[in-house]
């Protein structure tokens, strides 16, 4: 059975609660396909996140690598395009404020995506889902782990990597206050008609 690596993170900045830990947890161990999700959650810390995401990838070897991060304040499923090559942003969880800093001394200066993102949007908005390519995903941790993913990906040559933002769950929203938010159930189902998607690109191949 082929794999699938799909990531989360923990909580961080002033956001209590992480959607992508749920999203994570409910797809876990289900099977698209012949592939199998493998559902794990990354520490939001530069330092240690990247490695933690090889070590999942060294276990797994995945054929498929999507991770999420959770977009606070959008109110659309965001595939992203590009990730760059630069680590940069609001302090992590323990605390590193890391300024222009490069994620891979040797590493390219950016990769793109080879998720059908196009194909995973147009499916999302046929079902009422909204969504749209996000042409950023910054330069936090969610850029450094698409990053990684995507160097791999492209290392190997047969792996499909990249990622996706998600908005708040509703309760999140309620607990924030100020951002907008989505059914659980609807992040969970947007996720996984994209991991279909994600699928039927891998077996084309």
């Amino acid at each position: 059975m082929k794999k699938i690596l799909l990531t989360g993170f923990e909580p961080f900045l002033n956001f209590k609660m992480n959607p992508t830990m749920q999203v994570v947890e409910a797809l876990t161990g289900k099977v698209i396909e012949d592939y199998e999700i493998c559902g794990r959650i990354l520490k939001v810390d530069f330092k240690e996140a990247a490695t933690q995401l090889k070590e999942h990838i060294n276990e797994i070897q995945p054929d498929i690598i999507i991770s999420l991060g959770l977009a606070g304040g959008r109110y659309k499923i965001t595939p992203e395009r590009i990730a760059i090559n630069i680590q940069d942003g609001e302090p992590d969880n323990n605390g590193y404020a890391p300024v222009d800093a490069k994620i891979s001394e040797e590493g390219a200066d950016a990769y793109l995506t080879n998720l059908p993102i196009r194909r995973m949007i147009d499916r999302l908005i046929k079902v009422g889902y909204p969504s749209e390519i996000s042409n950023t995903a910054g330069t936090y941790l969610c850029n450094n782990i698409m990053y990684e993913g995507l160097a791999y990906a492209k290392q190997r040559g047969d792996v499909l990597a990249g990622f996706i933002h998600i908005p708040a769950s509703f309760e999140l929203a309620i607990q924030h206050g100020k951002i907008p938010g989505w059914n659980l159930r609807d992040l969970i189902d947007s996720i996984e008609l994209c991991i279909e998607e994600a699928v039927h690109e891998h077996k084309d191949r």
